[in-house]
């Protein structure tokens, strides 16, 4: 049987082009994949946290919200959560940076474990927030606050020579810090290995730079910065105050080789600032700002910049205070003012005090005076006490206090000299119309005649007054009068 023959047909691929063409689709998906993996390589890593630190009441929650372009007014408890996005427009890359604030009572520290572990440590950057408006809390907040994060480090039982590793790579990141140089600011790209950074020149750390290494970048942010025009005024701080407090933050610093930034979220400033250096140190992006340190709310330190004979130029103003003198000492927390409201009283209208004492005059018993052994029915003439009265007890002297103790049982002490009176305040009071001084019509004059037995006639205060002395000129002649012996009573 003779063989059969293939016939290929026209266009038709043998086995030889198809092989060529698998090739070609392996270099093409090879390809793919070689760019695929450059790419993923170069993108924002994921996973970078923010560990915030404070008391009560600083202002970590809002500030972070600020970075975050929103307005967060909630307060929570505990451990809060938030996220920064983090935008690389030089490669058009967007990615999350984690934020996590921890509550400002020690209570919750335990939360940490949540927030960071030992295989995340890395990814990680410390911000102790302190508030300005409150600077006698600044030092003991710093202190407080490293503490916990000192002891949250040691309890993740990092292996020593994985922790060796990054506390040296945070001395050879303090080292290598060279001055920012000038890019444009919109691009905020990732900046590249210098050809001869190897070969730059490392100097020596100083005697108490990083002495307090916990292996990750930390940022201090002073917060609340606009107060300090406040505590001029209501405290009476002065330029040295604030040479004082930012030297000892800065000392502080210098020990954790940490970043110093004043901020305002009031007034906005160093905001931005603030999101772009937060940016350089996760994520390497090209940073431009240089230190700052003219405007007193405005001061800008980048890890790497200070020294204790930078710091040293502060101490240039101190004329009060020395360097090395407590914090606590100088800059005191000022004494509570309480608030005292004092009770308004209005003063009472005049003819209505008048009139309340003259209802307690009436009230009051009689009052024993010189003339109380004196008649009511005596005449205004000052006659002597008529004949019927010879049975009155004797007095044995001419002392008025005398004559006061022993009363007529008869007669109602004293009740001329209070009519009188008592006529002398009605006039007073009248508000009938009448000749200018004149204290009225003298009705009450009249009512007290009437009762004497006398016609009426003193119709003005003189007469009154002159009747008064009168009366007092006749008890003092009774007085005088022997008293009667027996037979004769």
């Amino acid at each position: 049987m003779a063989p059969v023959l293939e016939k290929r047909l026209p266009g038709a691929a043998g086995p030889s082009d198809n092989n060529n063409e698998d090739e070609e689709g392996q270099n093409l998906w090879s390809s793919i994949l070689s760019e695929v993996s450059t790419r993923s390589s170069s993108k924002l890593p994921s996973g970078k946290n923010i560990l915030v630190f404070g008391e009560d009441g600083s202002g970590k929650t809002t500030l972070m919200a600020k970075l975050q372009g929103s307005d967060y007014n909630k307060r929570g408890r505990g451990l809060e959560y938030l996220y920064l996005n983090v935008h690389d427009e030089y490669r058009d890359d967007l990615t999350r940076c984690n934020v996590w604030i921890l509550d400002g009572d020690l209570y919750h520290k335990g939360l940490l474990k949540f927030a960071v572990s030992a295989q995340s440590l890395r990814d990680c950057l410390a911000v102790f927030v302190v508030d300005m408006s409150r600077p006698w809390t600044i030092m003991e907040s710093l202190q407080k606050w490293a503490s916990v994060l000192r002891d949250h480090v040691d309890k993740l039982k990092i292996p020593p020579e994985e922790m060796r590793e990054m506390e040296q790579t945070m001395v050879k990141a303090f080292q290598e810090y060279a001055e920012p140089e000038d890019a444009t600011p919109s691009s905020p790209q990732r900046r590249a290995a210098a050809a001869g950074e190897d070969e730059a020149v490392v100097l020596p750390l100083g005697e108490n730079t990083l002495t307090r290494n916990l292996g990750i970048p930390v940022l201090i942010v002073c917060t609340k910065c606009d107060a300090i025009t406040v505590l001029e005024k209501e405290h009476d701080y002065r330029e040295e105050h604030f040479d004082f407090i930012q030297s000892h933050i800065r000392r502080f610093s210098l020990q954790y080789g940490a970043g110093l930034i004043y901020t305002s979220v009031k007034e906005e400033k160093n905001l931005d600032l603030l999101y772009k250096y937060i940016a350089h140190k996760m994520y390497d992006f090209q940073f431009t700002t240089p230190a700052l340190v003219v405007e007193k709310d405005a001061v800008f330190i980048p890890s790497g910049w200070d020294n204790e004979k930078k710091i040293s130029i502060l101490h240039e103003n101190f004329t009060t205070v020395r360097p090395e003198d407590p914090f606590e000492d100088f800059i005191t927390k000022p004494p509570v003012r309480k608030l005292v409201h004092d009770k308004e009283i209005n003063a009472e209208d005049e003819q209505v005090f008048l009139m309340k004492q003259q209802s307690l005059l009436a009230k009051q018993p009689a009052t024993p005076t010189r003339g109380s052994t004196e008649s009511p029915g005596r005449t205004a003439s000052g006659s002597p006490r008529p004949a019927g009265r010879a049975s009155q007890p004797s007095v044995t002297g001419g002392s008025p206090i005398t004559a006061v103790k022993k009363p007529d049982p008869n007669m109602k002490a004293g009740a001329a000299n209070e009519g009188v009176l008592a006529n002398f305040f009605n006039s007073l009071l009248s508000k009938k119309t009448g000749s200018p001084g004149s204290p009225g019509s003298g009705t009450g004059v009249q009512g007290s005649v009437k009762k004497t037995g006398q016609k009426p006639g003193l119709t003005d205060v003189q007469a009154e007054l002159d009747r008064m002395t009168r009366k007092q000129d006749s008890t003092v002649s009774t007085n005088n009068i022997p008293p009667p012996t027996e037979n004769e009573a």
